[in-house]
């Protein structure tokens, strides 16, 4: 484990690596969802495939999120791209990274590219979507609910948010709730800026998007082909929002043959 101080918050990281002591051929880095979520969602299930494959893996807890810091304010989708941004920095990454977002965590990772199309190598979306009008709306209304339940029931609040998020345990959601009622991120994250369709067409890398047959975000991928230069996706039948948990080997498969597509050819 290691905490890197950003100047602005505190992260925690983690990262994997070839164990042969070969120089990694390309590195990735992992950005999770919200709430809920952390970069054990990745610990557990991709990453290792990733580093046995020869590459060097990133992850790290947002802020507010698993071991990192939780500041009382600062939570809008800039925070985020900056802490992102700050992160790499710091560790001294400086050339093109393969970027893999998992639902919010995509969303950071698109405005990453955006922002730096040249250090994006190529970007993986999984269950996840560009920061637009119609995703803020989506994800204010998300907030405003859980907030809402949280003021008047949180043992409600907490089974809805568990309810939800199946593949978490109470734990979690209790720790999403603490993070939900004793931050501003329910206010910040829909005030967020959002992307100009030239923002989001400035993405020139690859990009891949994953999704669970049962979800609503499958609709969307028409739009991000008709916006993103070189874009594809894959659904993966029968699952929906958690399809990085319950279906990580197919998911893995699909990360790694991107980046190996994207210039990563020695990979293992």
């Amino acid at each position: 484990m290691a905490i890197v101080d950003t100047g602005e918050v505190r992260l925690h990281v983690q990262r994997m690596g070839p164990e042969d002591g070969r120089p990694p051929v390309a590195t990735a880095v992992l950005v999770h969802g919200l709430l809920t979520d952390s970069l054990a969602s990745y610990y557990f299930t991709v990453a290792p495939r990733f580093a046995v494959a020869g590459v060097d893996v990133v992850m790290y807890d947002l802020r507010g999120h698993g071991r990192s810091e939780r500041p009382p304010a600062g939570y809008t989708l800039d925070h985020n791209i900056d802490d992102l941004e700050a992160l790499l920095d710091r560790l001294g990454i400086t050339g093109p990274v393969h970027l893999v977002g998992n639902s919010y965590g995509g969303t950071i990772a698109f405005g990453y590219a955006a922002r730096h199309p040249r250090r994006a190598a190529s970007l993986t979306l999984i269950e996840s979507e560009p920061a637009t009008a119609a995703w803020a709306a989506k994800l204010g209304g998300i907030l405003d609910r859980v907030v809402t339940e949280l003021a008047h029931n949180e043992p409600d609040a907490i089974r809805w948010i568990t309810a939800n998020r199946g593949h978490n345990t109470a734990r979690l959601a209790k720790g999403a709730a603490r993070l939900a009622r004793d931050t501003t991120l329910g206010r910040d994250i829909p005030a967020s800026r959002v992307l100009t369709e030239d923002e989001i067409r400035a993405v020139r890398c690859p990009v891949l998007g994953v999704y669970g047959g049962d979800s609503d975000l499958v609709e969307l991928a028409p739009l991000k082909e008709a916006l993103l230069a070189d874009f594809r996706s894959v659904v993966l039948p029968g699952h929906e929002h958690s399809v990085l948990v319950e279906a990580a080997g197919a998911v893995g498969g699909h990360v790694l043959e991107l980046i190996r597509s994207a210039g990563a050819g020695a990979l293992r």
